[in-house]
């Protein structure tokens, strides 16, 4: 018996002979394992980018079950349209984007209509809060300030800043998905 064949034996008790992927925790063959994968995420799902964001939470990441797609945040079935009553989810932010060698700072109930409004290079961070928070930081790094703008130099003190508020934060995205899910969850 080779040593590198497929364990997996048919229905009619012959064992497979295709020979078994290298770095599998488990003799199989590439058809076996895609078998046992594909029956492994019928009950544990398949975690994939939505076609579009959700409609409850704004989410881009959803679970694929046989039964259907959804929301990886809010677990909201793709496709089911929100409640008439439910009103949108709002949840205010302070952003935090660099262009060349400036960094703004601004506020919007709806980062990513703001967002597509404005010329950046990166999204730096998100951090909750409205206006007050807003006009906090404006007023914390005032003496970086672009007269007239929103728009400050990038300060070893505001780089500093952006820092802590995006730490451990891999994706702004999902972080204000998260507050949008939690917000929704309140609600109810």
């Amino acid at each position: 018996m080779d040593p590198d064949a497929c364990c997996a034996i048919g229905v009619d008790g012959t064992r497979c002979a295709l020979t078994t992927v290298a770095d599998s925790p488990v003799k199989l063959c590439p058809a076996h394992l895609l078998a046992a994968y594909d029956w492994v995420a019928r009950d544990v799902g398949v975690a994939d980018l939505l076609a579009e964001p959700c409609l409850a939470c704004g989410a881009r990441v959803g679970v694929r079950y046989p039964s259907g797609w959804i929301c990886a945040t809010c677990e909201w079935r793709v496709g089911e349209l929100p409640d008439g009553e439910v009103l949108p989810v709002r949840v205010d932010v302070v952003y935090y984007v660099r262009f060349e060698d400036r960094i703004k700072i601004g506020t919007s109930g709806n980062p990513r209509l703001r967002l597509a409004a404005l010329r950046f290079d990166e999204l730096l961070a998100f951090e909750r809060g409205g206006r007050s928070v807003e006009s906090k930081r404006h007023a914390q790094f005032a003496a970086q300030r672009f007269p007239g703008s929103e728009w400050f130099h990038a300060h070893p003190a505001l780089i500093e800043h952006v820092r802590a508020v995006a730490n451990g934060v891999e994706d702004p995205w999902q972080l204000y998905s998260r507050w949008r899910s939690e917000q929704l969850a309140l609600r109810s």
